[in-house]
This record gives C-alpha cells, sequence and structure tokens, in this order.
C-alpha cells in the first residue's frame, strides 16, 4: 500500500486521477475494473518508449506521458490501486514473443525471448488477481491480438494466441512480485543478457533503442 520512489501512489496527479477513475465505485473489484482500463486502453503501448534510467519507470511520468511498454504501464496500475486504497504490486516473467516484428528481434539479438516482461497483481476479496495492462485494445486491433481483459476475479494473462490462432505469448519463466520495482535486479540481468550476445549493456542501449529502429511504424 506504501509509495515509493518509483511507485509513486501519494503524487497528486496520480492520488487525481485514482479519485476522478474510482468515483461512485464501490467496492474494490469496481475500482480496479476502471483503473485496469484506463491503463490497458487510455495509455498508449510503446515499445520504444524510454526505460534505461530509474526515472522513466516513475507511475506519474508514465500517466504525463500517456505511454510506455508493459513495465511502465504495470508500474501505473499499481500505483493507481494503492491510490484508491488497494494493495498492488508488480510482477515479472520471461516470456517468447512468437509474432515479435523482426525489427524489434534484430534489436534483441534475432530472438524473441523478452525478459522481465511486466504484469500487476491486485489484492481484492482476499486474494491476488493477475492484471496485464500493457497492450491497448487498438494496438490489439490493429495486430490482430487477443486484448486482455480483467474482472477483478479471474487471472487473465496474455493471450497464448492471436485472433488467427497462431502462437503469440508463451510463458517461459515467472520471476515473482515485489513490493516495489527491482530496478537494481533488471538492471543486473539486462546487463547478462546484453553479454551473452556480445555487447554491454551500456552499448546496447546507447544505439538505437530509445528510438524507433528505421523505417519501423
Amino acid at each position: 500500500m506504501q509509495a515509493t520512489d518509483v511507485i509513486d501512489s501519494d503524487t497528486p496527479s496520480i492520488r487525481e486521477k485514482a479519485l476522478s477513475l474510482t468515483q461512485g465505485k464501490e467496492s474494490d473489484r469496481e475500482k480496479a475494473i476502471v483503473l485496469y482500463y484506463f491503463v490497458r486502453d487510455s495509455v498508449r503501448h510503446e515499445p520504444y518508449a524510454t526505460g534505461f534510467e530509474l526515472e522513466d519507470y516513475k507511475a506519474s511520468g508514465t500517466l504525463q506521458k500517456g505511454c510506455g511498454f508493459c513495465t511502465h504501464k504495470s508500474i501505473l496500475l499499481v500505483a493507481l490501486a494503492r491510490a484508491a486504497g488497494i494493495p498492488g504490486r508488480i510482477g515479472f516473467a520471461d516470456i517468447r514473443d512468437h509474432l515479435l516484428s523482426y525489427k524489434f528481434r534484430k534489436i534483441i539479438g534475432g530472438g524473441n525471448l523478452l525478459i522481465y516482461h511486466g504484469y500487476a497483481e491486485l489484492r481484492i476479496d482476499g486474494r491476488w488477481v493477475h492484471a496485464s495492462p500493457a497492450v491497448d485494445a487498438e494496438a490489439c486491433r490493429q495486430n490482430g491480438f487477443v486484448p486482455v481483459e480483467f474482472d477483478g476475479v479471474n487471472d487473465f494473462k496474455d493471450s497464448e494466441y492471436n485472433k488467427k490462432g497462431r502462437k503469440h505469448i508463451e510463458w517461459v519463466q515467472d520471476r515473482g512480485t515485489y513490493e516495489d520495482f527491482p530496478w537494481d535486479e533488471i538492471r543486473a540481468a539486462a546487463q547478462e543478457f546484453w553479454a551473452k550476445l556480445g555487447k554491454s549493456f551500456e552499448e546496447a542501449v546507447g544505439k538505437g533503442w530509445r528510438g524507433k529502429p528505421e523505417g519501423e511504424g
């Protein structure tokens, strides 16, 4: 429930947004649902958003920018939930995205393994419920993905298949949940990942990662 430097649920913009979204909602489940769909659909999924300094991950910053990738959006959902009085925590998993674009694959060495893919868990009616708010409904429509829903009761994870039945998201390893953003752990894992590809972390993030690859829409 507590605010942190990154999950800054006590920041006025976060508190005000949580209050305005949940006004008139009585139960934690009702509040959680409206918060989830705000983050999923009103905060645009941007896989090339900046995220290589600790400051880049702050929930209030993502709210202001109106876009972010899985970790940004999951942190924002947790912050809004805490501001609304709902316990929340951030979780991570290694996944394979079988529909990852060719140009994004080039950035990460040619494969489709994404480490520390972010998700959220909210505690509703005595149990932790999984929430994956990363990809907005419009991006799903454009790419033929299956939107991840949320009802505050069931665990809806990233869809295993797209709308045409092609393999999409495959969970490889669940790294668990955290009360706060584990920046040191994630940075160390990224350094190890890039080292296996023959690059330093600094070299990898300094060459085009912050912006879209040439020709990428």
